[in-house]
């Protein structure tokens, strides 16, 4: 069972906490971090392009000149794509691009990005966060004690008004809760940084 220091809101250690196996653990599957990603990328696409193609364009609809004898190249209508006001070939439409992956793999998926982060010396577990007003200059001072340098998540129990109003001016700090919690944004940060409740929570719903 792998374990990690706890660390307070001033960088200093304030106790050891067990992790889980079946969370912090596994083998991270490279795969299965793929397709989650390319999931949650995919289903962030609206959709919605849309172009007209010959035959929905208006008008057109008189052949332009006689077959033959014009000497020019044989054509129908004006709408074809090399006139102007022409259609468009292989014109985009209105699709869908949601990319449906199994409950099983989106598990894994997220296991292997906290195993792997823990692996890689990029996991910090505060053991809780107490503001006592919504300034920036307080959570920015938190990072600086925490040794965090690049881009982070911070990960809380449960949605923190607060918190949420004090950092979000720090551009390098992106905020959720466990509730929100998925594997594009584990991986896309540099450091995670995991409330002491917050990792109880995540081994209640992922264990």
């Amino acid at each position: 069972m792998p374990s990690i220091q706890v660390l307070n809101m001033q960088g200093k250690a304030a106790g050891e906490m067990n992790l889980s196996d079946e969370i912090f653990a596994v083998t991270p599957n490279v795969a299965a971090m793929h397709l989650v990603v390319r999931s949650i990328l995919a289903n962030q696409r609206r959709g919605t392009q849309s172009a007209l193609t010959r035959g929905k364009v208006r008008g057109g609809g008189r052949k332009i000149y006689r077959q033959k004898g014009t000497g020019n190249a044989r054509h129908h209508s004006n709408r074809a794509p090399q006139f102007r006001h022409g259609g468009v070939v292989f014109a985009p439409q209105p699709r869908d691009y949601v990319v449906n992956v199994p409950k099983k793999v989106r598990r894994l998926a997220m296991k292997s990005a906290l195993s792997s982060k823990l692996s890689a010396g990029d996991l910090i577990v505060v053991d809780k966060i107490s503001l006592d007003e919504a300034k920036t200059r307080l959570v920015a001072k938190m990072l600086k004690d925490l040794g965090v340098e690049k881009k982070a998540l911070l990960v809380t129990a449960g949605p923190d008004e607060t918190l949420i109003r004090a950092s979000r001016n720090i551009e390098s700090l992106s905020g959720a809760n466990v509730n929100t919690l998925n594997v594009y944004d584990i991986l896309r940060a540099g450091k995670l940084i995991l409330v002491q409740d917050a990792v109880k929570g995540i081994e209640e719903v992922y264990a």
